[in-house]
């Protein structure tokens, strides 16, 4: 698809990929990675933008070649074998059935600090619908609505970052200059290397969610050049946002004194008198993990269009309309599956939602295996636009990282960042009910 001219832009495509990176797991399980690494948690954002940066652009060199719906399904299946493309499609979209699933969970749990009353099974199910009916409006007008939801948690961290900087330099009322505050007096690597190689994990799963693009390509305007400015977009702005967010939330609070019981963000906040900080947090959780929501749904309609269109889903799914209704309404449908599933047997729930985040790393893998097969065979894209710069040794060190050392760090520490979702971590902040209901079960 060369030209679309009523497709996604660049920033349609942009704000979509902030939407499903940036959830709540980015506003709650960050506290995991800072207390594993400490300030060398700063490295631990830029070696992990690095890394993420490698992936999106060896994804754009083989989308600009190719703007295909399913995206890194279909190059897999292409260089890697049939195999890999049914495996890889198949475990991204169950994965992302679980978690989004526990996002509609999650979000019931937040909108119980002001209903308490709301019920996880009905108003769950009714937020599940409704993300997946918007999903069937159309990529124009939905990339609209996600844009708006993306801006508000941007805006959000944005605020965090302001607010830090103004506590840091002395000029909020009624309160004396910060400076270096409790940066100086930490440990650079309170955990070593050791630390730091787990919180990269941990910052990868953080920045998770960003394939959205390759996915959204085929409806996109112009792919060959929307794709590659809005991945450049979508690295700055995820690498910027984070280490600036690090770098401010440093100074404020020990990162010993993190843990995934409460948002940094609220944490150091309220430590410096800024109490109201829950309740805002609260609202932006909410949108995040709406917007999260919508994206996953955007993609997984278009995975499975791709899998059917590559024989590894039943005909039955096959829609040949611009908007794969059949696809949507299918992953919706197993998203309201999964919600009475974690209902009914919680145990078993959280074991799979643990376990889920790693067909994301699975996922990024098969990326850069892809790509080393693509660019031996084909080259460069046309143009001869190499993006990836220092093939092949960038993309064997990106997919060695991918599959060594750290990822069994990450295994351990993984369940604590992501289990339940991240709503059983709002302590004082959100109802802990579920996970009462899921601690009595287990």
């Amino acid at each position: 698809m060369e030209t679309n001219q009523k497709g996604l832009s660049a920033w349609h495509l942009t704000m979509m990929a902030l939407g499903s990176v940036i959830g709540g797991s980015f506003f709650l399980g960050s506290s995991v990675a800072i207390h594993a690494a400490g300030p060398s948690i700063l490295l631990s954002y830029i070696l992990s933008g690095i890394l993420v940066y490698l992936i999106l652009y060896a994804l754009s060199e083989m989308t600009v070649a190719d703007p295909t719906v399913g995206s890194f399904s279909n190059f897999a299946a292409r260089e890697l074998g049939q195999g890999f493309g049914f495996v890889v499609g198949w475990l991204y979209w169950t994965g992302t059935v679980l978690s989004m699933s526990s996002e509609a969970t999650a979000i019931t749990i937040l909108l119980r600090k002001w209903f308490p009353h709301l019920s996880i099974a009905i108003f769950g199910s009714i937020l599940i619908i409704g993300v997946t009916l918007i999903n069937l409006m159309g990529a124009d007008k939905f990339g609209k609505i996600v844009s708006g939801l993306s801006g508000i948690k941007i805006l959000a961290i944005i605020f965090f970052i302001l607010t830090g900087i103004v506590l840091i330099a002395g000029l909020f009322p009624g309160t004396r200059a910060i400076g270096a505050g409790e940066l100086a007096r930490e440990s650079i690597m309170p955990g070593g290397i050791k630390g730091i190689a787990g919180s990269m994990l941990l910052v990868i799963f953080a920045y998770a969610g960003f394939e959205i693009i390759g996915l959204a390509a085929s409806e996109a305007r112009n792919p060959r050049e929307t794709i590659p400015k809005a991945i450049r977009y979508t690295v700055f702005s995820l690498v910027g946002l984070y280490i600036f967010y690090a770098a401010v939330l440093l100074p404020l609070i020990p990162t010993a004194q993190l843990n995934e019981t409460v948002s940094p963000m609220v944490a150091s906040l309220s430590r410096w008198g800024i109490g109201w900080a829950s309740s805002a947090i609260n609202l932006v959780l909410i949108s995040a993990s709406l917007s999260a929501m919508l994206a996953a749904i955007f993609g997984l309609g278009r995975m499975i269009r791709s899998l059917t269109d590559e024989g590894h889903a039943p005909q039955l799914l096959k829609d040949k309309k611009d908007v794969p209704y059949r696809g949507i309404l299918f992953s919706g449908l197993a998203m309201l599956l999964g919600l009475g599933f974690g209902l009914l047997f919680p145990r078993v729930y959280l074991v799979l939602i643990s376990t889920s985040g790693f067909t994301l790393i699975f996922t990024y893998a098969v990326i850069m295996a892809s790509h080393i097969r693509f660019r031996k065979r084909a080259g460069c894209p046309p143009e001869g636009i190499c993006q990836v710069k220092g093939f092949p040794y960038t993309s064997y060190i990106a997919l060695i990282s991918l599959v060594g050392r750290p990822f069994k760090y990450a295994a351990h520490t993984w369940p604590r960042y992501r289990t339940c979702s991240w709503s059983c971590y709002g302590g004082p902040l959100f109802s802990d009910l579920f996970c009462h209901e899921i601690s009595d079960k287990r």
